[in-house]
């Protein structure tokens, strides 16, 4: 799957840049406009008290999580549970990266 890397979609795995919670990872829930999305990471950030975030202050990873993206488009739920999983698989994913590249 191509991704425009300035366009954030919807179950896109996400670094936050600027702010308080400055390099933790989230997954984008919704785009509320071309301006700023809703983010959560199932633990800190749950699904139901999202943190509004100019798209300015993020970095957005190439990493689609297809297991929230999902349930998003067809229940416009997901539960905290496969938030956390789709962050923490992708927090090892780069941590993994970074020991090979040291080696």
């Amino acid at each position: 799957m191509e991704i425009d890397h300035k366009v954030p979609q919807i179950g896109q795995l996400v670094r936050v840049v600027q702010g308080r919670e400055r390099g933790q990872f989230a997954v984008i829930i919704e785009i509320v406009d071309d301006r700023y999305v809703l983010l959560a990471d199932g633990d800190k950030r749950k699904y139901d008290r999202p943190k509004k975030k100019n798209i300015n202050h993020i970095e957005l990873l190439e990493r689609i999580s297809p297991e929230v993206r999902d349930s998003l488009l067809e229940t416009s739920r997901v539960s905290n549970g496969k938030l956390r999983f789709a962050v923490a698989k992708i927090a090892s994913e780069l941590v993994t990266e970074i020991e090979k590249g040291d080696h």
